[in-house]
């Protein structure tokens, strides 16, 4: 599908993502005005910054719209907004146990998925943001790639085990260096005058991990299975259940028009999604770009938009510097089969995680899924994006969703309760 590529190793500290970063070009699209047909309610768009935890941002975005619809709120003022850092410090503990105990042979970074959220969810609990802000090392957004590096260095030096023996203090000694820079975890805090733990605080908001499955479409395991996507992020080996990518999209609309929204695990590094708030899965020649999770991703600053910021229900869209011109550009029809090449020769990679939320159309008639970033209140839909269906389908990795999002048919083949 792509003609070109050029490929650069995601090493850096603050990648966090194990597959290649994909350099991206500057793509003009036309002036986009977008009709929205179901919007499901969420949370406000947060800023991941300089770190590489998108995993985090998307799957509590999506937690917080559960207990949103879960509970029946109707009033923003009273929608929840959990500690994303809480998450971040159990689950970079719990992988680094497991890092010392596999010798190293496991990756260790920023990145994970939405799984490992269930998980501490499930364990631990939940924390809202006013109890645990996780800035604890003098800057207003995550600046992370000192605390992945001293991190890193820590454990690795535990698995070489120069005493031949561990010994009692590493995991305190480990724990410290966490509580240092996001703070310590807390075991009590008060909302709303009433005192909860993470666990109890959890259980009053009526979220259940267990109620949650995520669905995959690949052919290399059979369908209608569960296997645990072969990616380095996925470090627990969270299992995802394979249907044909049919299904897996009819599924998605499904839940959204139903007033589900879902974690969105997907390729971001196609020249097609932009800066500018537009995933349309195109083809063109690529640049090199640098910089935060977000230019890593859709290229540097410079790359803005020319149109006037979004309405309500609509937008535009546009890029003063970009080439060639697209007037409603033609997309690649994805089958089942390009979607395990381009998986097979890592044109399809984990990149990043978001948050759909709902379905709009454009002046053409084409269908899009909307989407909820984690890199501000950017582009000319305030941190919205907009991902065409043809997108969707074929540069999806995985998603999140409620079971009972799911068609009675499909979770008795399942075997889903």
């Amino acid at each position: 599908m792509k003609t070109y590529r050029l490929f650069i190793a995601a090493v850096a500290l603050l990648s966090g993502i194990c597959a290649f970063a994909q350099p991206k070009p500057a793509v003009q699209f036309p002036d986009y005005q977008f009709t929205v047909v179901k919007e499901n309610p969420i949370t406000s768009v947060k800023n991941q910054n300089r770190s590489g935890t998108c995993w985090v941002y998307s799957t509590l975005g999506f937690v917080e719209s559960e207990v949103i619809r879960i509970n029946g709120l109707t009033d923003p003022k009273a929608y929840p907004d959990f500690s994303e850092m809480f998450v971040v410090g159990k689950s970079y503990f719990e992988r680094g146990v497991k890092y010392v105990r596999m010798d190293g042979c496991l990756g260790f970074s920023a990145g994970s998925e939405a799984d490992d959220v269930l998980h501490v969810i499930k364990d631990y609990g939940l924390v809202p943001q006013a109890a645990m802000s996780g800035m604890n090392y003098g800057t207003e957004l995550p600046v992370q790639g000192e605390m992945d590096a001293v991190l890193k260095g820590f454990i690795d030096a535990a698995c070489k085990n120069p005493n031949r023996k561990l010994t009692t203090a590493w995991k305190r000694a480990f724990q410290g260096i966490i509580d240092a820079y996001l703070g310590e975890s807390p075991e009590k805090f008060t909302v709303d005058g009433k005192e909860y733990t993470p666990a109890s605080y959890r259980d009053a908001l009526h979220f259940n991990p267990d109620d949650y499955v995520t669905l995959t479409s690949f052919t290399h395991h059979p369908f209608y299975t569960k296997f645990a996507i072969e990616v380095c992020d996925n470090w627990r080996g969270d299992e995802a259940y394979n249907v044909p990518i049919d299904e897996f999209m009819s599924v998605l609309e499904g839940a959204v028009m139903d007033g589900y929204t879902v974690a969105w695990g997907s390729d971001v590094s196609e020249p097609g999604f932009t800066r500018n708030g537009l995933a349309v899965l195109v083809n063109t020649e690529v640049k090199q770009t640098s910089g935060s999770d977000q230019e890593r991703w859709v290229g540097p600053a410079s790359d803005k938009p020319s149109g006037k910021p979004a309405a309500k229900k609509a937008g535009k869209k546009g890029d003063k510097d970009a080439k060639p011109e697209m007037k409603n550009p033609v997309e690649f029809e994805v089958s089942q089969e390009s979607r395990q090449e381009e998986f097979d020769n890592k044109q399809t990679t984990d990149d990043h995680g978001m948050q759909i939320f709902g379905i709009a159309r454009d002046q053409y008639g084409k269908k899009y899924y909307i989407v909820k970033n984690s890199w501000g209140e950017t582009g000319p839909y305030k941190g919205i994006w907009y991902a065409t269906e043809t997108f969707v389908k074929g540069k999806s990795m995985d998603y999140m969703v409620h079971k009972d999002a799911l068609p009675q048919a499909l979770k008795d083949k399942l075997g889903i309760k």
